[in-house]
């Protein structure tokens, strides 16, 4: 028992280091990296106004954008019930407003996760043979969605945004969270945690899952196989909708 405990703890740490690392990489700043498109993960916008952490991203996607990095920008999120409009909808207005001509901007407007949102755009880019990708998400955000981006198909690099206000103390609570999300991630698959629910009702049973054999892909295909599916579309701004992601 002390040994599983010891080499638990490694493992933590070891991840824990991995997201700091991400966390203070940008893969953008020698300004070689071209992508066939940008992918901006959502967060909270309120009656179509972006949150000061989304906003964030879509600045620094915009600084991307007009240096050429992609001729695309792929922006994500949908919406909680009561709400009027998508976080994707949200996101658009505002490049919209920095410049960023609308023909340039795709909506990803039903992904209520990283995961969904991922696997979604990954399956739109394939449709046209697209699979470079540049995220930007908040600093702490960025090894789980380039682990989630590769595990959908995707090739990814990564561009933190530079003007989140989740910093200090609040930064840290995150990479903590995070470290434990992308250690359960990386043993049981992404896709597997997202089929079996959000993560907090995965850790309880971590020990328990750890020694389960694991069968099939990680990744289990899209959400949007069979009926229904993802949507790529023009929305109306819109209201409150999750916390960060």
């Amino acid at each position: 028992m002390v040994t599983v405990l010891v080499l638990s703890f490694i493992y933590w740490t070891w991840i824990f280091a991995a997201v700091w690392r991400a966390a203070r990489r940008d893969d953008t700043v020698d300004r070689t990296v071209t992508a066939d498109a940008i992918v901006v993960l959502g967060a909270a916008q309120y009656d179509g106004l972006p949150s000061d952490v989304l906003k964030g991203r879509l600045d620094r996607a915009s600084e991307l954008w007009l240096d050429g990095v992609a001729p695309i920008v792929v922006v994500t999120g949908g919406k909680q019930p009561r709400d009027r409009f998508t976080e994707a909808a949200a996101s658009a207005r505002y490049l919209h407003s920095l410049g960023i001509p609308d023909e340039a901007i795709l909506r990803e407007v039903e992904g209520t996760s990283s995961w969904e949102s991922l696997a979604a755009t990954a399956r739109f880019l394939r449709k046209d043979h697209k699979r470079t990708v540049v995220l930007v998400s908040d600093p702490y955000h960025m090894a789980r969605i380039a682990d989630v981006a590769k595990e959908v198909g995707l090739d990814p690099s990564t561009s933190p945004s530079r003007t989140s206000p989740v910093t200090g103390w609040a930064e840290k609570k995150q990479m903590f969270a995070e470290s434990i999300k992308v250690a359960v991630g990386r043993l049981v698959g992404y896709g597997r945690l997202e089929r079996h629910g959000r993560i907090g009702k995965l850790v309880r049973g971590l020990a328990t899952m750890v020694v389960l054999p694991i069968g099939g892909s990680s990744t289990g295909g899209t959400p949007d196989s069979g009926s229904g599916g993802w949507r790529f579309e023009s929305s109306p701004p819109s209201r409150k909708t999750r916390k960060l992601t």
